[in-house]
């Protein structure tokens, strides 16, 4: 089975368990790296830096540039020599922690390929729909923008809802242990997924009977690997049918 076909018959999977599970059944959905590329926000966020801070280089900047967290390698891809990395990576982290969880900029994040298709093909399942992010909840305002221009459903309060961190205190592996005791009010989880591998495990060990899936696409890079037995998916392109949102039976 190649690595596409694969990705597909574990989000019919998942699809199908959610059917099967309406209208009680619960998705948990992560959003940045998993239904969302922030990169965009990321490269702009460089971009500015790089106006504020007089570095010609930094008006360039592109998503593409973000290989994953680290801002240094983000700045080297930009084409910052080392010692200018060296110079730069103190001021611009700062400039970074300022604004990149603001309302203004997470407005540039996009869709992760297919994500929307996927969460609709969910709602028309029946399926609860858990969105469940470290954001703070004062980001509420953009990532609600972004969800009405990529088409994703809109948190009612009922089939959907938007699970926000309310205690910045927090780490995000604490909240993640809190939201997820929040989500199981809603309803059984039968499927979950997150780019974090930390997050994934703690699905899998929290809900054993759930589908729980690792979005391969980045994350913040501590030596956590997923555990056994999780699979994993670069992103949620597939061809989705009605016919495997409506199933009822053979779900794994």
């Amino acid at each position: 089975m190649s690595r596409r076909d694969a990705q597909e018959a574990i989000l019919s999977a998942a699809l199908r368990r959610a059917a099967a599970a309406a209208p009680a059944g619960v998705v948990v959905l992560d959003l940045d790296s998993t239904l969302l590329d922030n990169r965009p926000r990321q490269a702009r966020i460089l971009q500015d830096y790089g106006r504020v801070a007089g570095v010609p280089a930094l008006l360039d900047a592109r998503p593409e540039h973000w290989e994953g967290w680290d801002l240094r390698v983000a700045l080297r891809n930009a084409g910052l020599s080392p010692s200018e990395v060296a110079a730069h990576a103190g001021p611009a982290r700062r400039f970074w922690a300022d604004w990149f969880f603001t309302n203004a900029y997470c407005r540039l994040d996009a869709a992760i390929a297919g994500a929307g298709d996927f969460v609709r093909a969910l709602a028309r399942s029946g399926a609860v729909i858990a969105y469940v992010t470290g954001r703070p909840s004062s980001m509420r305002e953009g990532t609600l923008h972004v969800f009405r221009r990529e088409g994703f459903p809109a948190p009612d309060g009922a089939g959907a809802h938007l699970v926000m961190k309310d205690d910045l205190s927090l780490g995000d592996d604490a909240w993640k242990e809190l939201a997820a005791t929040r989500v199981e009010r809603l309803g059984p989880v039968v499927a979950a997924f997150d780019n974090e591998p930390a997050h994934v495990n703690l699905y899998a060990r929290r809900w054993p009977r759930a589908l729980v899936v690792h979005l391969a696409t980045d994350h913040s890079g501590r030596p956590i690997a997923p555990l056994p037995g999780i699979p994993a998916i670069a992103d949620f392109r597939g061809e989705l049918s009605d016919a495997a949102a409506s199933a009822t039976a053979g779900a794994p």
